[in-house]
């Protein structure tokens, strides 16, 4: 029988390979086609006499992504139809389908025949709970095998039999931190913790797999075999006793109930393994169809999947112009972030000329990348040889000459529009006319910047995150003369250095930095009114925010905080800064000398590692504190994410950002925007228009005009619209067209 996505020989020794390789899909995923025709496979080679046992693997460099979460989608998209209907009817729908999939791996592992993976490459989700269900497992012995259970970051949880094989196999601690962490295991560390059997040659990996099955391997699971006893005890033991109460508590810390799928994987778990285990898969299918249903994991698989995969593959870019090979790239500004610049072009096996004002700054900007890549080295990240490679690829100078043959320029020197106005002049007249220039600025319009270009079409703006190695996105800006020839060589740019482009047009700010902005002065505000400081920084935490606003403040520099605030002034008036919240700052500043993180005080105290750093306990002094009894912290809660979410609206009402999937993805990779819910304008989608207005106004009846709704908020609570279907993303084909 022939099959579309799979291909089965059998050898002479009875052993059956099935070799999956999806032929229009750069990686092997789990879709209903797939599913059906496997299942085809284990009843055709259960059936054959012949066959004694089968091997799996894939035909493409990686094993597989696991399920294609845009078929989730398509089930959630139905099930909220259905439910309209007959919401129990539409339930169990839902239970049954997603327990397809556990029942094709259970068939499987109860086949009668012997069954093993033999992974090749990347093996994630629901590939990997596959292999779980194979009787044997071989990986090969390569950096690029990569093994994980990663559905709880997109608000999921392994559902096809990962949170009962998992437990059953290894210790339950260690499971517990895979399964709720999601975390990459390389093959010595998968077999380890006793997930795979072997580790072979890549070249010998089939071979190996045959092995296991020639040399007896059993066709029964160890669960399925009569005693068997999971190795890391029972939940009533004293294994159990010690690890299950501070197990639910570390969960809470870490979480504070914001996941419901990582408070359901510890509870499948704790049932499961109370239980036979075709039962333990019956309360997985229960929990992960209850999972399912929650605003949760609608909005984070819609955010961090489905969006994310669409913009890192170009949803943004031009159509019509051809896409961009980088033959050199040029940096100017040897300092930290063009450094950093230099560092994550090199990476991606990109030529960098990295210029600073003398060879001496270039060569300083040149050796952060040394750093970098030896510290990779040590830790087993990187080789030596790609170390070598990485570090042969850029060329320090001080010569604008050497810039000649660079297709793409970015400028990263300090934050002046007089020193960025000289820099462009003088690249500008050793780059060749097809060259792009970009600017690398977190404040500064980038119609202003383009003036001193004398081909404003090809000048434009690309905002990195610090650190530029760590900050998966980039906010690519377009002034009132970009062309769309920029927009994509931009895209393509950083794509090509395996970063999430976002496409904004210009403003003070442009989108990210007015919503950081907004969630550092709402912490300002509070320390104003009373609120001590370690409220404000737990608030937000519970929130959802992976970092307080005082220690982001810190982060970036309050007396950077303080600049922009008197470059704001100088350029729109002193209404245009709060002026307690100004007095604040430059207290911090000009009197106590807390600049932030960079030298050791701000609003935090840092003393020397390995001790952490504390808030400052100076803070309390600066304005009476409210008592914290009286405080409610659910409010502040709502004040951070509201404040935030209602800047993201006016970023829209403003045409700014033009595509709802940029504004909840560039949310939550630029500073972490509370993930579970989808990002700041999903956040107020889930809640709805009309209770999210309702909500504003009581924020702003009590704190301020902070909180004002914009009049299209306003306007989509009447209607009773929501963000993706105002602005749905899906009718755009130019970038340029909403520009």
């Amino acid at each position: 029988m022939a099959y579309k996505n799979f291909t089965v020989e059998t050898d002479s020794d009875g052993i059956a390979l099935v070799t999956w390789d999806m032929p229009d899909r750069s990686m092997n995923v789990f879709t209903e086609e797939v599913m059906e025709e496997l299942n085809a496979i284990v009843d055709t080679v259960t059936a054959d006499a012949a066959v004694k046992g089968t091997v799996i693997t894939s035909g493409k460099e990686t094993y597989s992504g696991g399920a294609d979460l845009t078929m989730l989608k398509r089930m959630l998209g139905q099930f909220e139809k259905d439910a309209k209907k007959d919401r129990q009817k539409a339930v169990q729908t839902l239970f049954d389908n997603v327990g397809y999939m556990n029942k094709l791996f259970r068939k499987i592992e109860t086949s009668g025949k012997p069954w093993v993976s033999a992974i090749n490459g990347t093996c994630m989700g629901g590939a990997f709970e596959m292999s779980l269900a194979c009787h044997g497992r071989v990986a090969a012995d390569s950096d690029k095998v990569k093994m994980a259970l990663p559905e709880v970051k997109v608000g999921i949880f392994p559902g096809a039999g990962g949170t009962q094989r998992v437990p059953r196999l290894t210790d339950m601690q260690g499971a517990l931190e895979m399964l709720t962490s999601g975390k990459n295991l390389t093959p010595q560390k998968a077999k380890q913790m006793g997930l795979i059997h072997e580790i072979a040659a890549p070249d010998q990996l089939v071979a190996a797999a045959k092995a296991m099955i020639k040399g007896g391997l059993k066709a029964v699971a160890p669960w399925d075999e009569k005693g068997f006893k999971a190795p890391g005890g029972a939940i009533y033991s004293a294994a159990g006793a010690n690890l299950w109460p501070p197990a639910i508590a570390i969960l809470r810390r870490e979480t504070y109930g914001n996941y419901p799928a990582a408070s359901a994987i510890l509870k499948c778990v704790y049932e499961g393994l109370l239980v036979p285990f075709d039962t333990a898969l019956r309360i997985e299918q229960r929990y992960f169809a209850e999972i399912l249903q929650t605003k949760e994991a609608a909005m984070m698989i819609r955010s961090l999947f489905v969006s994310l995969q669409e913009l890192n593959k170009g949803a943004r870019r031009p159509a019509g112009v051809p896409e961009t090979t980088f033959a050199k790239v040029g940096v100017l500004g040897a300092g930290f972030m063009g450094a950093g610049i230099a560092y994550v072009t090199a990476k991606a096996g990109i030529p960098v000329v990295l210029l600073d004002r003398d060879i001496e700054a270039a060569n300083k900007g040149k050796a952060h990348s040394d750093n970098l890549i030896s510290e990779a080295v040590k830790k087993g990240r990187a080789k030596p040889e790609e170390k070598d490679k990485l570090l042969s690829l850029i060329t320090p100078t001080a010569d604008y000459g050497d810039l000649d043959g660079c297709d793409f320029i970015i400028e990263a020197v300090f934050e002046d529009s007089e020193v960025k106005k000289g820099v462009t002049e003088k690249a500008e007249a050793a780059l060749p006319k097809t060259a792009t220039f970009a600017s690398n600025t977190s404040t500064i319009p980038i119609t202003s910047l383009a003036k001193n270009s004398k081909r404003p079409d090809q000048f434009i703006g690309v905002h990195f995150f610090s650190p530029v190695d760590k900050m998966m996105l980039v906010e690519i800006i377009l002034g009132k003369k970009t062309g769309k020839e920029a927009v994509a060589k931009a895209i393509d740019y950083v794509r090509a250095i395996k970063k999430t482009p976002i496409v904004v047009n210009d403003t003070r700010g442009f989108y990210v930095n007015r919503c950081v902005l907004r969630y550092m002065a709402e912490a300002f505000q509070m320390l104003i009114e009373g609120v001590p400081a370690p409220m404000i920084e737990t608030a937000a935490k519970m929130a959802g925010m992976p970092v307080g606003p005082l220690a982001l403040t810190d982060e970036t520099a309050i007396d950077l905080a303080q600049k922009i605030m008197k470059q704001t002034i100088r350029d729109l008036g002193e209404k245009a800064v709060d002026q307690d919240q100004f007095a604040l700052i430059n207290t911090l500043v000009d009197k106590h000398g807390r600049f932030g993180r960079k030298n050791g005080k701000g609003f935090y105290d840092y003393p020397p590692k390995p001790a952490k750093k504390k808030l400052w306990p100076g803070l309390k002094d600066l304005y009476p504190q409210k008592d914290a009894d009286t405080i409610d912290i659910e409010e502040l809660k709502q004040r951070f994410l509201t404040v935030i979410a209602l800047e993201a609206a006016r970023v829209m009402e403003e045409g700014i950002v033009t595509d709802p999937r940029e504004a909840d993805v560039g949310s939550i990779l630029a500073f972490g925007f509370a993930p579970f819910t989808g990002g700041a304008l999903s956040y107020i989608d889930g809640i709805g228009a009309a209770e999210f207005v309702k909500r504003a106004k009581a924020l702003q009846r009590k704190y301020g005009a902070q909180y004002k709704a914009p009049k299209l908020l306003v306007e989509m609570a009447e209607k009773g619209e929501t963000f993706y279907v105002r602005f749905d993303p899906y009718a755009k084909s130019d970038v340029k067209a909403a520009a």
